[in-house]
């Protein structure tokens, strides 16, 4: 599976769901599972590495302003999340955090910015066409994520460092 099959899959899965994260994730399901093992490993892998390239502190001050304050579980949920958007938001959001938005005008954090069944659509598929759990991918895990931390909580730097979702999300 190539990069820009991935992103379809995404777009198509997200598209039939009508934007709805839980919904994208059980048509994933459906439409990996009508695959080979092969290629549910291949989008397992592209799903992987751009959940860790997504693993940095810009995102996460991000993923707080937008959900009100995020956990590390809720951080991995929103990576789910972005991934979820298709190609355009998440290298938008890698780009430049701050986008979001713009990217995602209308994000609601009831219904938005959490999408945990995306991260295991694979695994899902992968069971059900072979009864055996999806193999290690062989991805290494950051111990932590990717830039300086800052206080999340320092309304000031928050402030001047995403400009655009303060104005939107900040208190």
């Amino acid at each position: 599976m190539y990069e820009t099959d991935f992103w379809q899959l995404i777009d198509e899965t997200r598209d039939a769901a009508g934007g709805d994260p839980d919904d994208q994730a059980d048509v994933l399901v459906e439409r990996l599972a009508q695959l080979t093992p092969d290629d549910v490993l291949d989008f397992a892998r592209l799903f992987e590495a751009r959940f860790q390239r997504a693993y940095r502190i810009d995102l996460w001050a991000a993923a707080h302003l937008l959900l009100g304050g995020a956990s590390e579980e809720a951080f991995d949920y929103f990576r789910c999340w972005l991934i979820g958007q298709g190609r355009e938001v998440f290298e938008g959001a890698l780009h430049q955090p701050d986008d979001l938005a713009e990217l995602v005008p209308d994000f609601d954090e009831k219904e938005d910015g959490e999408a945990e069944d995306l991260g295991y659509a694979a695994d899902e598929a992968h069971e059900q066409l072979t009864g055996l759990p999806l193999p290690d991918l062989g991805i290494e895990q950051p111990s932590r994520p990717e830039g300086t931390p800052f206080d999340f909580e320092d309304a000031a730097l928050m402030a001047k460092r995403f400009p655009k979702l303060w104005e939107q999300y900040g208190s």
